[in-house]
């Protein structure tokens, strides 16, 4: 749905984006990850149309962007900004909205209804906006960039300022966005997040884009692995060395009244470690898998931490 192909864009003197290439298919959520000033909102303006790269192209569903404002009307944008009319209420901003990529009455209506649906703002749609919580101002900033009927979603910190609730409440919205078919590009400062709802992320550093990949990938390039604890009763080592023969654990021992166990697939080996243990006659009291993070990768390849 997204593919984008050596994208560069320079202010003065200073490179911003460096070649930088990514796509995203229908039904996918990409995570644009980075530090402060590497990148990511220069290079999803490009996407957007908002500014204009100095090399490289971009396609949306098949059609060259660049310079092409009717395939602006294939992109839903949401950005880190609140940008709503507060004086109006949540059904006139998106009829405002609506109005101006030319929608007729009947589709317009539709397309509201739709919007405020999917984001759980229909009670509340003849409210004005500046009587919405923190949280409803950004369910309402996401329905905006809904009403066209994207093909692409570009979500820029959508979660910023927002209870627990009300994040929890967006990131199942975007999920099921990709579930009916949408290409999401999410970029965002919480680590759990991406990992959370990301399909694949690319990492961002310096205007270049550094690693590409699911979490799994990501980490495997660190080079870190699994680890499971397993708490249980009588003879650790003879444990210990029967979840050794388990194909996929490739360290055990005994350490700490647990067993600890090194693996590249906690979750997947798991049920056969147990397995094997319930079949030595071992009862396993506690398990505790372990599993690397995209923060431990982040870390690894910018040296910096994500932070707003």
């Amino acid at each position: 749905m997204l593919s984008c192909h050596g994208l560069t864009k320079r202010f003065g003197g200073r490179v911003t984006v460096d070649d930088v290439g990514f796509s995203v298919g229908a039904g996918e959520i990409y995570g644009l990850l980075g530090p402060n000033g590497a990148g990511k909102t220069t290079t999803m303006k490009m996407v957007c149309g908002l500014l204009a790269p100095d090399a490289g192209s971009i396609t949306i569903a098949g059609r060259p962007a660049i310079g092409d404002v009717a395939v602006r009307a294939l992109v839903g944008y949401v950005p880190q900004d609140v940008a709503l009319y507060p004086d109006l209420t949540a059904r006139e901003n998106l009829e405002f909205l609506g109005r101006l990529y030319r929608l007729d009455r009947r589709t317009l209506a539709e397309r509201v209804a739709e919007a405020l649906e999917l984001t759980d703002l229909t009670d509340r749609k003849d409210d004005r906006t500046d009587s919405y919580s923190g949280g409803m101002k950004r369910r309402l900033n996401i329905a905006a960039g809904l009403v066209n009927h994207p093909k692409l979603l570009v979500l820029d910190e959508p979660t910023v300022g927002v209870d627990p609730q009300s994040r929890h409440a967006i990131l199942e919205r975007v999920r099921s966005f990709a579930r009916d078919g949408l290409a999401v590009v999410y970029t965002t400062h919480y680590m759990e997040e991406a990992d959370r709802v990301c399909d694949r992320v690319g990492i961002i550093d310096r205007g270049r884009l550094v690693a590409e990949g699911t979490r799994r990938e990501l980490v495997a390039q660190l080079g870190a692995h699994d680890s499971i604890a397993l708490g249980a009763s009588g003879d650790l080592d003879r444990l210990a060395a029967v979840c050794l023969s388990v194909r996929g654990v490739s360290e055990a021992a005994a350490a700490d009244h647990a067993v600890q166990l090194v693996t590249e697939d906690g979750r997947g080996v798991l049920p056969s470690v147990l397995e094997a243990a319930d079949r030595a006659g071992f009862a396993v009291t506690t398990v505790d898998v372990t599993e690397p993070d995209l923060e431990a990768v982040f870390l690894h390849l910018t040296g910096t931490a994500l932070r707003e």
